[in-house]
């Protein structure tokens, strides 16, 4: 399928790794322990891989908690002997990470053409909130809609319609715009078009179709929906 830019009338945008930098957590790693980029790389997989779990064996709980037990999981991982207070420190750089240089003016543009502007997001609401407040987007966000409304995470695609029910939009007119090929999956199975962003250039998951657009920066989709 190929992006269909007359069918957008709401974009919908992932949070961590698509509008907020999450490998600055590595940072929060450095002063602490031996390895940060093993640690941190595991720690993300973990969390990721715990949501995914989650979904099939009726264990949610808030993502703030399902990402300290991945960090934890990653420190005991690699022997790292830190304190719970240190933990609980590092796991604290998730209210202020980084915001992609993109962002803002992308999603301004966004707005000028005249789309609505959400984001859909495994975080709690109080994780989102601070995201959004830090990274500097809260005027031009709509709202945040969060896994916690449906208690369910992404891939599922409970949260996708939940997200299209939120925002008053026929699931079909949304483009959802995520880091995560997971995310890409999801969003489509669900009914969205689905948009990789791409900062790294790495290779797309040979794994069930493609996105229906791939692009480097919040400006190439700017340029894609022509505003």
């Amino acid at each position: 399928m190929t992006f269909d830019p007359d069918r957008v009338r709401t974009v919908t945008f992932d949070s961590y790794s698509t509008l907020v930098d999450v490998d600055a957590a590595e940072k929060a790693l450095a002063d602490r322990v031996a390895a940060p980029e093993p640690v941190s790389k595991l720690w993300r997989s973990r969390s990721i891989e715990y949501t995914f779990v989650a979904n099939h064996v009726d264990a949610y709980q808030p993502f703030y908690e399902m990402n300290r037990d991945a960090l934890q999981y990653a420190l005991d991982a690699h022997d790292e002997g830190i304190s719970t207070d240190e933990r609980d420190e590092i796991l604290a750089v998730y209210h202020e990470l980084d915001v992609f240089d993109d962002v803002r003016d992308g999603i301004e543009r966004l707005r000028s053409g005249g789309y609505d502007c959400y984001v859909v997001s495994n975080g709690n609401p109080e994780m989102l909130a601070s995201m959004v407040e830090h990274a500097g987007i809260g005027d031009l966000i709509e709202d945040a809609i969060s896994a916690e409304e449906v208690r369910t995470f992404k891939p599922d695609a409970e949260i996708y319609r939940h997200a299209a029910g939120r925002t008053g939009t026929p699931i079909g007119e949304i483009a959802h715009v995520t880091a995560g090929w997971f995310d890409v999956m999801g969003a489509k199975h669900a009914g969205m078009q689905g948009v990789w962003v791409d900062r790294k250039g790495t290779p797309w998951e040979s794994f069930d179709g493609e996105p229906d657009l791939t692009v480097e920066s919040f400006h190439e989709l700017a340029d894609a929906l022509d505003v």
